[in-house]
């Protein structure tokens, strides 16, 4: 039976890799590396080099295909994400189907952990949903961008007794008029934070986080809301995206 691992590869440092997911990517014999057609890609490059850092030998593949671009549906956000889906499910079975076989595990690189607002693995249950590709998949947990920001603060996500809700930027903003204690926010194009400068909030925040480019900034937000937003427009001009993490948090009576 075709064989794939979805490995972890972590937030960005080269050293987030796992032992086991060193043992995964000696395992695989072609990677498949989606391109977001991006002219200066960092995060292929890094993938690129953590399989040169990691794997022994040279007997395997890296192909690199274009990842089908997610259009916007203005009637309906789940829609529009379902019709991606569909599409990268006819790509990946296409992959699996020319490149992988019993002999040659495939596999998927996936930033920070595969569980965590990724994609794969509900796309690789759909291809196997379609019938026409028969294959079985190990996961290989990574290190989250939310690790690395709790790390790199030097904070715990957690106070005694309070609980972490981890939610997107779209759904942060459904939170108008809610408390907030440790909220945890990802996919967050708008800087959805300054809706929240009212109340008395803390905030850790960082961008390519385990990368070189690493920014982190933290504080009140009433008093770094700006600092952060500005930070992060310059960031996103020079290199012509963006990837950053944030925690909100109640300030203390």
């Amino acid at each position: 039976m075709k064989k794939l691992l979805v490995i972890g590869i972590g937030a960005g440092h080269p050293e987030h890799i796992t032992v086991q997911a060193i043992k995964a990517l000696n395992r695989a014999k072609v990677f498949f590396i989606l391109d977001k057609g991006y002219a200066n890609d960092d995060l292929l490059r890094l993938r690129r080099d953590i399989c040169e850092r990691y794997i022994e030998g040279d007997d395997y593949r890296l192909l690199q295909v274009r990842d089908p671009k997610r259009e916007d549906d203005r009637q309906s956000y789940r829609h529009g994400i379902e019709h991606w889906h569909e599409q990268r499910a006819v790509l990946f079975e296409q992959l699996i189907a020319e490149q992988v076989t019993d002999d040659e595990p495939g596999a998927f690189l996936v930033w920070g952990d595969p569980a965590l607002y990724d994609s794969t693995l509900r796309i690789l249950e759909r291809v196997l949903a379609r019938a026409r590709q028969v294959f079985d998949y190990q996961v290989i947990p990574g290190i989250t961008s939310v690790q690395a920001l709790a790390a790199q603060h030097r904070i715990a996500l957690n106070r005694i007794g309070e609980p972490v809700v981890i939610i997107t930027g779209r759904r942060l903003g459904q939170q108008q008029g809610v408390e907030i204690d440790n909220t945890v926010v990802m996919l967050d194009a708008h800087c959805g934070f300054e809706r929240f400068v009212d109340q008395d909030l803390y905030i850790y925040w960082g961008a390519y986080l385990g990368t070189v480019d690493e920014i982190l900034i933290c504080g009140p937000l009433r008093e770094v809301c700006e600092q952060i937003k500005r930070t992060r427009q310059a960031a996103r001009a020079e290199k012509g995206w963006i990837m950053d993490t944030y925690l909100l948090r109640r300030a203390v009576d």
